[in-house]
């Protein structure tokens, strides 16, 4: 395997018109505001287009999908209606994320069909759009393989195969269907494999279906002026309490909750909820239907804390984040940078609190020495709630049943709450439409009464059924 590091510091130019990319695309890109490479994308854009196999080492919200997405789409023939890019992905919110974005990048493209499966809705409409003809299918290990199997799904033209996030899809145990699924691709494709870390099953399939990867790695480190980092030593027994307290210290407007265990999740999130503090649970055994409603309503901030799994929060993209919580100290150390890696995004500072028991101390210590500097302790005592009542986010959400299949569109949503119900723009947040469903964030203030005003009225000439969740 060659192996070509490269970090922050790459010599190499990193404007995107540097690269040997079609004219139109270099417009596109200018057009979405894609001036400079992110590290991950000026260690391995020349690379892929040159050809090569990919492994590469780097965190979500570090521009990865552009990153593959646009080999994928210099590859591609689009007067030729044949799935010819396949890109794996662990949940169906990141398959939508990515579809979304290469959907982006290929406007300078004519008509590029871009199609998402995955499991937890029907498969009819996935079977409708295949037949209607795709370059592009995104998808998860599991609905892609049932889809093949069932002769709609034909990847015998495939010429990018990408594995996104592929730690965490061995993680979720799709290795055998990963499995099947490449041994059906062509031989001649060109596999590029993302991957935030690099476990022994990431090496087993790298050496079973790749050819003289080339290895890019770009360090997940955090400035240590950007994410202030706290820790506390908390027997495991006090822990809960101690992050109630933490959380009327600090009082920040969204946070994320890590533990090690489900069942640290729910034991977290009943003592949250009884003290009247906005919270919900994401793990892994969780529904799509309440997956979805838990990241909805944690993203529109009508929920303040997100009690999380590593495996359940891998892959989301919070803006604005302003805490992480460490309940569990995780044995990884790179899972670690990963988790605080969520807040202090952009030019945005952030902060992470870490809860430490006595047998948790060894992790501590792998975790300082990959940081490359020593943990700043400080008291419990010194945590003394801030005025202000329970924390309680700023907006509430209504579910508006319809969505996408109905044709709803979040500007036919907007246009009722303001144009008909008589709202201020700045009462409404954000409206996410999928397949069957509608959720739009309102100023808490106004949720019951907007939420009647739903039920009585009309959204498109059409009334629809409406409730807070």
């Amino acid at each position: 395997m060659n192996t070509h590091t490269s970090a922050a510091g790459a010599t190499a130019s990193t404007a995107f018109s540097s690269l040997s990319l079609h004219p139109a695309t270099l417009q596109n890109l200018q057009a979405l505001g894609y001036e400079q490479m992110t590290p991950i994308q000026a260690a391995s854009l020349p690379l892929t287009l040159a050809g090569k196999d990919l492994i590469a080492q780097a965190s979500t919200g570090s521009g990865k999908t552009a990153a593959f997405g646009l080999p994928l789409l210099e590859r591609l023939n689009q007067r030729w209606f044949a799935v010819q890019g396949l890109v794996l992905c662990p949940t169906r919110e990141l398959a939508d994320q990515v579809a979304t974005e290469i959907r982006r990048l290929a406007r300078a493209q004519e008509n590029i069909k871009v199609v998402t499966v995955y499991g937890g809705v029907p498969t009819r409409n996935q079977i409708a759009s295949l037949e209607n003809g795709a370059h592009i299918v995104v998808g998860t290990p599991g609905r892609i393989m049932d889809l093949i199997e069932r002769g709609v799904l034909d990847i015998s033209n495939i010429q990018t195969l990408v594995l996104d996030e592929a730690d965490r899809m061995l993680d979720m145990g799709f290795y055998a269907d990963i499995t099947t699924v490449v041994e059906q691709c062509p031989e001649s494709r060109q596999t590029l494999l993302f991957s935030a870390t690099y476990p022994d099953d990431i090496d087993r399939l790298a050496k079973r279906f790749m050819r003289e990867p080339q290895m890019v790695q770009v360090a997940a480190q955090h400035s240590a002026h950007k994410i202030e980092q706290r820790w506390y030593e908390v027997p495991a027994k006090q822990k809960v309490d101690v992050v109630v307290q933490m959380l009327a210290h600090f009082r920040p407007e969204s946070s994320i909750v890590f533990c090690n265990t489900k069942q640290q999740c729910r034991d977290v999130v009943t003592e949250l909820q009884a003290q009247g503090i906005s919270a919900l649970a994401l793990f892994g055994e969780l529904e799509q239907r309440e997956r979805d409603e838990v990241l909805v309503q944690f993203a529109n901030r009508s929920c303040s804390v997100l009690v999380a799994t590593d495996v359940a929060a891998r892959g989301l993209d919070i803006a604005n984040l302003a805490c992480v919580i460490n309940v569990d100290v995780t044995p990884d150390a790179e899972v670690h940078i990963h988790r605080i890696g969520r807040t202090g995004r952009g030019d945005a500072e952030g902060l992470a609190l870490n809860l430490v028991a006595m047998d948790e101390m060894p992790y501590v210590a792998k975790i300082e020495q990959l940081q490359g500097r020593p943990s700043e302790w400080l008291e419990v005592a010194e945590l003394t709630p801030a005025p202000g009542g329970p924390l309680l986010p700023p907006m509430m959400t209504i579910q508006i049943i319809g969505g996408r299949k109905e044709k709803i569109r979040a500007g036919d949503v907007l246009g009722a709450m303001c144009a008909d119900f008589g709202y201020a723009k700045d009462q409404i947040g954000k409206i996410s439409v999928n397949d069957f469903s509608t959720y739009v964030a309102v100023d808490r203030r106004i949720a019951a009464e907007a939420c009647a005003k739903l039920n009585n009225g009309r959204v498109k000439g059409k009334s629809v059924r409406a409730r807070v969740l």
